[in-house]
């Protein structure tokens, strides 16, 4: 069983609607900085985020509340799908988007858009994706999925098409397995993803998805990875502030204390928690503020 489950769910389903377009896929532009203690006449920084990947939805706030107190305004540009989102960043409609994936799962990106952008350094540098089953399941391995495709009515959910999660594991890890003539790879979105898992979970079912590392879900779901017995995922990969690749240029000292931000698991780990599961939407900054109380004086980047 889970829990908090249906709490979290629904904040990641809130953090999908909005109104404003953007690239043709964006939900909104919420503008955070003018009104904040901090927030002031340095300049605007546009910061892109997904709602639903909480990663980048942990980072963006704590960006937001660090950058505010260097004096800028910081404005949040919620989307849906990767794809804007580097279109926006490489033609400067967006200013930075603070956990890229760009080593692996998010690399065609890069590849595709790296010389409109600009790597501003790596928080994190264990990330990695896997796939995970209930832990009730009786399979322990991806390669133990062989062959057990009816079990599982021939299916792995995963989420939003295009993402690094999808992508990854439809154009490699599934042949890299020999999985893909046997297993349809069903792409939706994340809250719809971890629906299918939690429904699994509470009626006993077998179902495999694709999740990854960092995710408070591996915390509060009862399920188990999948071990990766032939390396199919590769060695693990850095979660990377990018930016337009005038970003350095026109906000230096922003440029700097990003690039000296960095996050081992159990301080990633209660950052993401903490703007999940205990505060929620609409109550982000207050989760970063009651992070950085508990937390702040570990860090020499933070600012007071």
């Amino acid at each position: 069983m889970t829990k908090n489950t249906p709490i979290s769910i629904s904040i990641l389903a809130v953090g999908l609607t909005g109104a404003l377009a953007l690239a043709g896929c964006a939900t909104g532009n919420d503008t955070a900085g003018g009104d904040a203690e901090g927030g002031g006449d340095r300049g605007t920084i546009t910061l892109g985020y997904l709602p639903s990947w909480t990663d980048s939805l942990s980072t963006s706030f704590l960006l937001q509340d660090q950058l505010e107190k260097l004096g800028y305004t910081v404005e949040l540009q919620t989307l849906t799908e990767a794809g804007p989102l580097y279109t926006g960043l490489s033609e400067g409609d967006i200013d930075i988007y603070p956990s890229a994936w760009i080593d692996v799962a998010q690399k065609g990106y890069w590849d595709r858009f790296s010389e409109d952008l600009e790597d501003l350094g790596a928080y994190y540098t264990e990330a990695s994706g896997m796939l995970a089953v209930p832990s009730y399941v009786d399979i322990d391995s991806i390669a133990d999925l062989k062959g057990q495709g009816e079990r599982f009515d021939g299916k792995i959910y995963t989420i939003e098409p295009g993402s690094g999660a999808a992508t990854y594991a439809q154009e490699s890890l599934l042949p890299f397995y020999g999985l893909d003539e046997e297993y349809e790879l069903v792409t939706s979105s994340t809250p719809a993803m971890l629906t299918v898992l939690e429904d699994a979970i509470d009626s006993g079912e077998e179902v495999v998805v694709t999740l990854w590392r960092p995710f408070w879900v591996n915390d509060v779901f009862d399920i188990k990875e999948l071990e990766d017995t032939e390396d199919g995922y590769g060695d693990p990969e850095g979660l990377h502030f990018i930016a337009n690749k005038e970003f350095s240029g026109q906000f230096p000292d922003a440029a700097e204390l990003i690039s000296s931000i960095t996050l081992d698991d159990a301080q990633y780990s209660s950052l993401e928690n903490m703007v999940v599961n205990d505060f929620g939407e609409g109550r982000e900054a207050e989760a970063v503020d009651k992070w950085l109380e508990e937390n702040g004086d570990q860090f020499d980047w933070a600012v007071e």
